[in-house]
């Protein structure tokens, strides 16, 4: 592979000469925002600490949706960032639906969990005369993680109930994942559904550059997920001509083989062990945390997570940074698999300082498989509502009943989300539909 250096000067030549080509030089005429909710929001662009670009593959109509909520619930120090992939027959009006929803809903709640907080001080024994002064407690979070994942909690399941009452969409086999962020000062809130993914990217001791996985691939081979869904009657299990992907089915149909475990709508498989309760983590950010990338598994199925920081920390200007990384994982897609068809690709770069540290970024190659332990431990907690077992990072062994390292976290390829789409119920109303999410 070459030394650290070497390598670093050459990703680094290269990225100049991509840019070189004009291909990069226009960014700004997509940009695309608006005011909500005492937020403004971005679905294509830029801004100060957020790269955004999206890319349709070869499939259809792109699926993927993205946003991000700057001064997200009013606060100037709180951003929201969604990536958002769609499946099914309209799998790209559900991700839209989502990504319009349910920061609002999060917003709801978050908002409704700071009031009870705030009632619970006495606001009088502020020396500001807020209430919020005295909330914070030794971990200087503004809410408890038990109110935060509440939020998240709270919001995800509002928004799987209104999908299904949403006569407009139809659901019964279409859904879409999520991958949310929220960051308040230096404290990060991920909300994962499915098996998009967030990755931070940190700085080591010896100033390399270290991959951090914030969230776990959520797939139906997963022990805990694979008991959820056979005990609900579903099967998991891959077809013959995709063994290395697994999907959960329907009890007496081979359909319609949904290759992730947790999503949004498919009310069809929601009765057999699919839910909508995502995952919740939690990370105080540190000053060697540079930069955290969300994107669906158009990027992940082609890119380690050494890779995606090693291009996005390459990146001569913030603004290019996603886009260069779609384009390199358009460019991974072609050599890896010539005979596929490019997923779709969505990604967001969500920067956590006020300083340009991209073009003197160094990337350490070696180990670029494993998360840093040590550096994690201690900073990294999920949430233990959704998952039995008692693991702080997602590095490594995350069930006790593994003996090789977790292939959610490697990044493997994976054919399309959903397969062979139901021959039952094609026009089943919304209002049938809507009794699988009461009945789960």
């Amino acid at each position: 592979m070459g030394g650290c250096c070497s390598h670093d000067d050459a990703v680094r030549r290269k990225m100049e000469m991509e840019v070189d080509d004009g291909d990069y030089e226009h960014d700004h005429s997509t940009h695309v925002t608006y005011e909500c909710d005492e937020a403004r929001v971005i679905l294509k662009g830029s801004s100060m600490c957020v790269s955004m670009f999206s890319q349709q593959g070869k499939k259809g109509v792109n699926q993927d949706s993205m946003t991000v909520w700057e001064d997200f619930t009013g606060e100037q120090d709180m951003i929201f960032c969604g990536v958002f992939d769609g499946h099914g027959p309209i799998g790209h009006k559900v991700s839209q639906y989502i990504r319009d929803n349910l920061p609002l809903k999060l917003s709801s709640a978050i908002r409704i969990a700071q009031q009870k907080a705030c009632r619970f001080y006495d606001a009088n024994e502020s020396e500001s005369g807020s209430c919020y002064d005295d909330i914070y407690d030794d971990n200087n979070i503004g809410m408890s993680l038990a109110s935060w994942e509440g939020c998240f909690l709270k919001s995800f399941d509002e928004m799987d109930e209104h999908l299904a009452q949403e006569i407009n969409i139809d659901t019964y086999c279409s859904g879409s994942t999520a991958v949310t962020v929220v960051k308040q000062g230096d404290q990060l809130i991920i909300g994962n559904l499915g098996d998009s993914r967030a990755v931070l990217c940190t700085r080591g001791d010896r100033d390399q550059l270290i991959p951090v996985q914030l969230t776990v691939d959520l797939k139906p081979d997963i022990p805990i997920e694979a008991s959820r869904i056979i005990s609900c009657d579903g099967r998991v299990f891959a077809a013959e001509e995709e063994p290395d992907v697994y999907r959960i089915w329907m009890p007496d149909d081979d359909c319609p083989g949904l290759a992730m475990s947790r999503a949004f709508g498919d009310f069809c498989l929601k009765d057999y062990g699919l839910i909508s309760v995502p995952d919740v983590f939690y990370r105080k950010l540190t000053k060697q945390d540079e930069f955290v990338v969300l994107a669906t598994d158009g990027i992940w199925d082609v890119l380690t997570n050494s890779e995606v920081i090693n291009i996005v920390s390459s990146a001569p200007r913030r603004s290019i940074a996603a886009k260069m990384l779609v384009k390199r994982a358009v460019r991974a897609w072609r050599y890896k698999y010539p005979g596929s068809k490019v997923d779709d690709c969505a990604v967001i770069c969500l920067f956590l300082d006020d300083q340009p540290v991209l073009s003197h970024s160094k990337s350490n190659k070696s180990g670029s498989h494993r998360i840093h332990r040590n550096q994690s431990k201690h900073q990294f907690r999920r949430s233990k509502s959704t998952r039995n077992e008692d693991t702080e990072t997602v590095d490594g062994k995350v069930d006790l009943e593994l003996n090789e390292e977790w292939k959610a976290l490697g990044g493997l390829v994976r054919s399309n989300s959903i397969s062979r789409l139901p021959r039952l119920a094609k026009n089943m109303s919304k209002r049938q539909a809507s009794k699988y999410y009461k009945g789960s």
